[in-house]
């Protein structure tokens, strides 16, 4: 330490700006759609807010458009109000778009993470993602525990026949891998994501059903009260109606693209009556879409922070026993002596041991990781801004099934589009032909699980995803990731795997009412890492559950997500 303390300090600033403006700024680029479609009155684009034509569900004036996107990349909020020229109906507000122009102090600049084109109008990848948003809404009152190497569940098998007939290469070709056996998915690899672990257990991520001890000491961590210092938050979430979906008819699809607000005071139609209203652990994709209608966007982070913190999980151990892994600058792991000052005992590694006499608090504590997983949420938010404004400005799922249902007119209105949106129904008409069936009205609307549907800002990148990523990728550097959920006794806890302790593999899933939790016979040993993935992934994924976003939103977001906290 120097005695210029004001010095040291500015150096130290100074080293770090350096490094942040040396950093390359990746190349930003979208997939093109957007320039391609121009002459179809923006086809492609996110144009939610603007007035929309009746007979084709496109803008009434492509002009309406490029004031919007100029107001968007000049970056002032009040040209929204004074300039863009939203539809005569519209009560929601669009959501941050001058964001991702923020400039920011600590932690990588918005501009400098990016994210590949999205699947453009014509790939094969596209139809498939629009086929899996589809059967998604199809599967949203199946439960959960349904999705599993073991399941019979004959409308699961029936969506998963449809996919896999579709053709689509799943290993990855275009750079985004679903989990697959033999290039097909199955019941336990399904909706998953891609990530390490999330293939492994039950589909739903220990950290979204398990609680901790409270303060007292009592409790039980199977009965999902999590402990937020001397407040309790319950694992449980209000059950939304089964078979409630909304935007099937016609003009509940122009009013919502319109920017009208339905949910505004109508919570019964997703609900039913307050004083009716019962909770419930998570057991259906409805249940997920509830959640993440409501969260704050960090929230499951959070959460999962607290119960291990709870449950005294151990932190990163570095890659020696010596080393300053957070283990040992929290206090938590053992001090290493060599008192006899052997050459022979250093060379072995025979170290004496003792406990540590100071620990982790406001620095290297619990005080700072949970600052750390919830400062992030906001860097990850900002750089997901700037790609879903300003570089890709893609269309939201619900507005492609809006193409796909006004396929024709649009044909006929813009020949230049060709049989485009025909011949992406056509690749996925078994898909579609069933969403039709279930849909009162017979149209090809995607059934949404929110009367306002999707957010009011475009679709690429995910900012649930985003934040899911860099909140996880805090967790993972932090925690040990090699710890395992095991019985220890007769606590449930996340450990380093001690055979010598009896340590039994243990898992737990929501009974079949949801109204408590159930142990998983013969359950694999499920790892940190691969919980903390599938926590990201339960997240994110939820949103396309709901029919607000893409797989490529997931994929792509949760690793610049990953970026931005690394």
């Amino acid at each position: 330490m120097t005695d210029n303390r004001r010095q040291n300090a500015k150096e130290i600033r100074d080293s770090a700006s350096r490094m942040a403006h040396d950093r390359e700024h990746m190349k930003h680029q979208s997939n093109g759609d957007e320039q391609r479609f121009a002459g179809a009155n923006f086809a492609m684009s996110f144009t939610k807010g603007l007035e929309h034509n009746k007979s084709n569900g496109l803008i009434c004036n492509a002009e309406d458009f490029r004031v919007f996107r100029s107001a968007i990349d000049d970056g002032y909020v009040d040209a929204f109000t004074t300039s863009v020229p939203s539809a005569p109906d519209k009560k929601r507000q669009w959501e941050a778009p001058t964001a991702g122009l923020v400039y920011e102090l600590q932690g990588p600049d918005s501009h400098a993470v990016t994210m590949p084109p999205a699947p453009a109008l014509g790939s094969t990848e596209l139809a498939y993602e629009m086929a899996e948003v589809y059967e998604l809404a199809l599967l949203r009152d199946q439960p959960l525990s349904d999705f599993t190497a073991t399941g019979t569940n004959t409308d699961i098998a029936n969506s998963l026949t449809r996919l896999n007939n579709i053709g689509y290469d799943l290993s990855g070709k275009d750079g985004r891998p679903r989990k697959n056996v033999g290039g097909n998915i199955t019941a336990q690899t399904a909706f998953r994501g891609s990530s390490p672990g999330v293939e492994n257990g039950p589909y739903l991520s220990q950290f979204m059903l398990l609680g901790n001890k409270s303060v007292a000491g009592e409790g039980d961590v199977s009965k999902g009260i999590i402990r937020y210092g001397a407040l309790n938050a319950d694992q449980r979430v209000p059950v939304a109606k089964a078979n409630t979906d909304f935007m099937t008819e016609w003009n509940d699809w122009l009013n919502v693209q319109n920017g009208a607000d339905p949910q505004s005071g109508n919570e019964a139609a997703i609900f039913g009556p307050s004083n009716t209203v019962s909770r419930r652990f998570i057991s259906t994709p409805r249940d997920l879409a509830t959640y993440v209608h409501y969260d704050a966007l960090y929230e499951a982070y959070l959460n999962a922070c607290l119960i291990l913190l709870g449950m005294q999980t151990p932190a990163d151990p570095g890659i020696a026993p010596t080393d300053p892994g957070f283990n040992n600058l929290s206090g938590r792991g053992s001090f290493y002596l060599n008192s006899l000052n052997s050459e022979s005992q250093y060379l072995t590694r025979k170290w004496e041991t003792h406990d540590r006499e100071a620990g982790g608090f406001a620095l290297w504590g619990g005080p700072h990781i949970l600052t750390l997983v919830t400062e992030v949420a906001t860097r990850a938010l900002k750089a997901v801004r700037y790609q879903k404004f300003n570089i890709h400005c893609r269309l939201r799922p619900e507005a492609l099934a809006g193409r796909i249902e006004k396929a024709g007119q649009i044909a006929a209105d813009f020949p230049a589009v060709g049989g485009l949106f025909t011949q992406l129904e056509s690749s996925i008409q078994n898909t579609v032909n069933a969403v039709q069936m279930r849909n009162t009205s017979n149209t090809k609307l995607l059934p949404m699980a929110f009367q306002e549907g999707s957010p009011m800002h475009p679709s690429y990148g995910a900012g649930h995803a985003t934040v899911a990523g860099a909140c996880v990728t805090i967790l993972k550097a932090y925690f040990d990731t090699s710890a395992v959920l095991v019985r220890r006794d007769g606590n449930i806890v996340f450990a380093r795997y001690d055979k010598d302790k009896g340590d039994e593999p243990v898992a737990f899933v929501p009974n079949a009412t949801g109204d408590a939790l159930e142990e998983v016979n013969n359950s694999p040993y499920l790892t940190l890492e691969g919980e903390l993935n599938k926590l990201a992934a339960n997240i994110s994924i939820a949103r396309n559950m709901a029919g607000v976003h893409y797989f490529s939103d997931y994929y792509d977001s949760l690793r610049m997500g990953e970026k931005i906290a690394i």
